[in-house]
């Protein structure tokens, strides 16, 4: 498996369904929406992992609800999104939320962003509240005396 903590620069790694193009586009995406959750740098490799074995061993319970996974690698920081194909089917998004948080091991406090392939389109372009992320990145707690 290749891990994203090893690349420089900006690079985007994503892994799909079977027929399913990471593309706002796709018919499979084109209603749907995504969770997003920025990363301190060094994480990104481990939750990586977490996710794909999560999505592997159908860990979210939600049936072909799940499109895919991009993880981005950026300068200061990394970003994490899962990909849903109905973004108004409240109880799906709310039960893949609880298992992110669950599966990546996410403090109740991680500012997590859902946001329609809809509004991502709109907003294509512009910094809009992706750099929100950038003032909420998750971060290990460490227990120092």
């Amino acid at each position: 498996m290749v891990c994203p903590g090893g690349l420089t620069g900006h690079s985007d790694f994503h892994l799909f369904k079977e027929g399913i193009k990471p593309m706002w586009e796709d018919d499979a995406n084109k209603n749907g929406g995504k969770w997003i959750i920025g990363l301190w740098k060094g994480l990104a490799s481990c939750c990586w992992k977490n996710l794909i074995l999560a999505m592997l061993e159908e860990q979210f319970m939600v049936g072909e609800k799940i499109c895919g996974a991009v993880v981005s690698v950026h300068f200061q920081e990394d970003i994490i999104s899962i990909w849903i194909k109905t973004a108004s089917n409240q109880a799906t998004t709310a039960q893949i939320r609880d298992t992110l948080r669950r599966v990546l091991n996410l403090p109740l406090n991680t500012i997590m962003e859902y946001k329609t392939h809809t509004d991502s389109i709109k907003m294509h372009g512009r910094l809009g509240s992706q750099r929100l992320l950038l003032q909420n990145l998750w971060k290990p707690q460490l227990n120092v005396p």
